[in-house]
């Protein structure tokens, strides 16, 4: 029986979306999920990172240029990994299956050797770098026990700092460098500022923001405000609000903007309320119509309704002439209805 020996670190592509525990995979959905996978890998990048004691069911979609090389995964494996070809979705894409049983973690839990890994990818009709990988269990058999308490790595696992990378589509092999907050941006305290240097700045910022504020509330006063009447408050464009976020720390600026918006409501709700309204004259309803106009109309219908009914008096006189005729050539009187 071969045992895994220890192996040279060295971390993985894995797709960064969690798949979550599944205690079986079938062949068909092993084939489904790294066909759908080729589409999202050209938009998703790909995190460095390494298998670890993975928990059963768990699932991983790798990126691995070569697909035949070892991989660590903290399990040790009491069996030789075997690898088996076959066709899926009626012989349109071939399935490659590499398998390895009877796996524990070692100075752990595990008291028998139950762990089962099984690694996916499309030979054939598919991205044959494109890894699915499943962890399940066999029936268990006992652990050698010069195995037990031997690892199959070097703990602690050294922290990876290499960025995201593109694997597929235009961007492949390009990294995916996370956006760097700019320094001191959006007036947030310095790193390292005892309490009341954060107070003294946050203060010093507001009382400035104020005294801004109070020029403008003046100039805009003097430009055509009314006696009598409050200026309104000062209206801030896209630049100023953008320089003021620079200058003023989050519970200052949501202040600011607290009592704006306060401002703000009040104008909007005192016009509102007292504001003079002019009041639209009613009129009648039928004082938009021609009275003239309407008697010719009302003329005009009953000459319609006169020729109608002399029309349908005329029919009915035709009709009952046409009934005598008939009766007259029978020799029959007409039958009547009684009730």
């Amino acid at each position: 029986m071969a045992f895994q020996q220890m192996q040279q670190e060295a971390p993985v592509l894995k797709y960064p979306e969690d798949f979550g525990l599944h205690p079986n995979v079938s062949l068909e959905n092993a084939a489904n999920m790294l066909f759908r996978a080729i589409q999202s890998s050209h938009n998703q990048p790909y995190t460095w990172t390494f298998i670890d004691k993975p928990q059963e069911g768990q699932i991983y979609l790798l990126f691995m240029p070569n697909p035949s090389q070892p991989l660590n995964d903290g399990i040790r494996w009491q069996d030789q990994e075997s690898r088996y070809t076959i066709p899926v979705q009626r012989g349109t894409r071939e399935l490659e299956v590499a398998e390895v049983k009877f796996g524990f973690i070692p100075n752990s839990q595990d008291t028998a050797a139950w762990r089962m890994r099984r690694r996916y990818r499309l030979h054939k009709g598919g991205h044959p770098q494109l890894v699915l990988i499943h962890y399940s269990r066999v029936p268990p058999i006992q652990i050698v026990p010069s195995l037990l308490n031997n690892p199959v790595r070097h703990y602690p696992l050294r922290q990876i700092t290499d960025p995201p990378i593109y694997v597929m589509g235009d961007r492949a092999g390009q990294k995916a460098f996370p956006h760097p907050a700019g320094p001191h941006q959006g007036g947030m305290p310095q790193v390292g500022m005892n309490p009341q240097a954060m107070i003294a700045q946050q203060n010093s910022n507001m009382e400035a923001l104020e005294r801004r504020r109070e020029r403008e509330r003046v100039r805009d006063g003097s430009g055509g405000v009314g006696v009598g009447q409050r200026p309104g408050p000062p209206r801030l464009d896209d630049d100023e609000s953008a320089d003021e976020s620079e200058l003023l720390s989050t519970r200052t600026l949501a202040i600011t903007r607290y009592r704006r918006n306060h401002e703000l409501m009040e104008e909007v709700f005192k016009h509102a309320a007292f504001d003079s309204k002019k009041s639209s004259s009613s009129k009648r309803i039928y004082e938009g119509f021609d009275k003239a106009e309407l008697e010719a109309k009302i003329a005009k219908l009953q000459d319609d309704v006169g020729a109608l009914q002399a029309g349908a008096a005329e029919r009915k006189a035709q009709k009952v002439a046409a009934d005598d005729v008939i009766v007259t050539a029978s020799g029959h009187a007409p039958m009547e209805l009684t009730t």
